[in-house]
């Protein structure tokens, strides 16, 4: 145990090659499926806030329910979608970073929306009314409930960030764990414990919770400055 430990601090403190790249690697993929889940789950879970139609409150519990998604179901449609006979498979994405930014996206997305439904409709019962008074569309007033609970937004993204970045099945079934391409910190630190190389899989944890507790504290860094600043 005390050689493993010396191993894997001597790995971090040298920022061993495998280690910063896998690192890498995990940290480009889930900010970018982040991105596009919040560029379309934002709108989709205000849009469901301020608007009244029939079938929402359907919508609204199978969005909740996809939450939950499976992340193995996940990998494994979208690698018969991305797979050479699927509809998809002339991009040539399957076992690419591009396929795995996909399947994070999928499970962040619904994430997003959800919470975002949530918060949205929680300012809309404080402020719904007198917009609604100004004569503003349900577009217009989504946009404008949007950037007033922005900083609580905040939280929507670290969940989606929280979900992505420790997500393992959909990424080992369409990225593949391929080394030096599509190995990612979940990944890899799954194949070096079978492996026996601890040092490295101890070293590869202790890099995603370092990241996990950053993104968190720059995030509530810059929640509570702009909250401070712009009221």
């Amino acid at each position: 145990m005390t050689e493993t430990l010396h191993e894997t601090f001597a790995r971090l403190a040298t920022l061993d090659r495998d280690v910063v790249a896998i690192a890498w690697l995990s940290l480009r993929v889930s900010l970018s499926a982040v991105a596009i889940g919040l560029v379309l789950g934002i709108p989709m879970g205000a849009f469901l806030a301020v608007t009244r139609f029939r079938g929402r409150s359907a919508l609204v519990g199978l969005l909740n329910a996809f939450m939950g998604l499976p992340p193995v179901i996940v990998g494994l449609v979208l690698y018969l979608v991305l797979s050479r006979s699927g509809p998809f498979g002339s991009l040539g994405l399957l076992f690419t970073p591009g396929a795995m930014v996909a399947a994070q996206a999928v499970l962040a997305t619904p994430l997003v929306a959800a919470l975002t439904r949530q918060v949205i409709a929680d300012a809309e019962d404080h402020l719904g009314e007198q917009l609604r008074s100004l004569g503003l569309s349900a577009p217009r007033r989504a946009g404008v409930l949007i950037h007033d609970t922005r900083f609580s937004l905040v939280t929507t993204a670290l969940a989606a960030f929280g979900r992505a970045i420790s997500e393992i099945g959909a990424v080992l079934v369409v990225g593949g764990n391929i080394d030096g391409h599509t190995r990612t910190m979940t990944t890899a630190i799954s194949l070096e414990t079978q492996k026996g190389d601890l040092s490295l899989a101890l070293a590869l944890g202790l890099v995603l919770i370092g990241l996990v507790i950053t993104v968190n504290a720059v995030a509530a860094l810059l929640r509570g400055h702009a909250a401070r600043a712009y009221g």
